[in-house]
């Protein structure tokens, strides 16, 4: 099975009124399940370099009736990329990215800017290559690895969640 946004959204605890950013969007699955969990009294940012993908989200969200959504194109790769004020987001989301990205010490440094004290993360990403699923072997970014980068990063593990046979849940705190 695949990773499954909206059991994973679940597991995340989101609620009425939260804050949220999902880091490197996309195709929106987790900024929609995200933008109903945290209902009408909260707020969502989706972030993407690819203007393109952020277009073909508001059309998603829309038919989704989910209208909590705000559209940001931004280089998540750079402190402040994000467009999103310090401290100010209670939860960010990170899925199926880090294995794209190229700089991700200041990737993982942009999280831990704009979340508030105690604020929580959660990545999602790729356990493995398997044939024609997922990165490149190359590309990959193991549990334990992506664990160290968070936790040399002002981070610490929180738990960690079933994200489905493919990929890796783990929901870290700001510390």
């Amino acid at each position: 099975m695949f990773s499954d946004p909206e059991e994973n959204i679940k597991q995340f605890g989101l609620s009425d009124g939260m804050i949220v950013a999902d880091f490197g969007s996309g195709s929106g699955f987790y900024a929609i399940e995200a933008g109903k969990a945290v209902a009408s009294s909260g707020k969502v940012y989706a972030i993407d370099i690819q203007k393109d993908l952020l277009e073909r989200l508001k059309h998603e969200a829309d038919r989704a009736r989910v209208r909590n959504i705000e559209f940001l194109a931004g280089d998540l790769e750079k402190i402040g990329g994000s467009k999103i004020h310090e401290a100010s987001v209670d939860r960010v989301i990170a899925a199926n990215i880090l294995f794209m990205i190229e700089d991700k010490k200041s990737f993982v440094t942009e999280i831990k800017r704009i979340l508030k004290p105690k604020g929580a993360a959660l990545l999602v990403d790729w356990a493995g290559s398997f044939s024609q699923m997922g990165p490149h072997p190359d590309h990959v970014i193991y549990k334990d690895k992506a664990v160290q980068l968070f936790v040399d990063n002002g981070f610490k593990v929180e738990k960690e969640i079933s994200a489905g046979s493919h990929h890796y849940g783990i929901i870290f705190r700001k510390v």
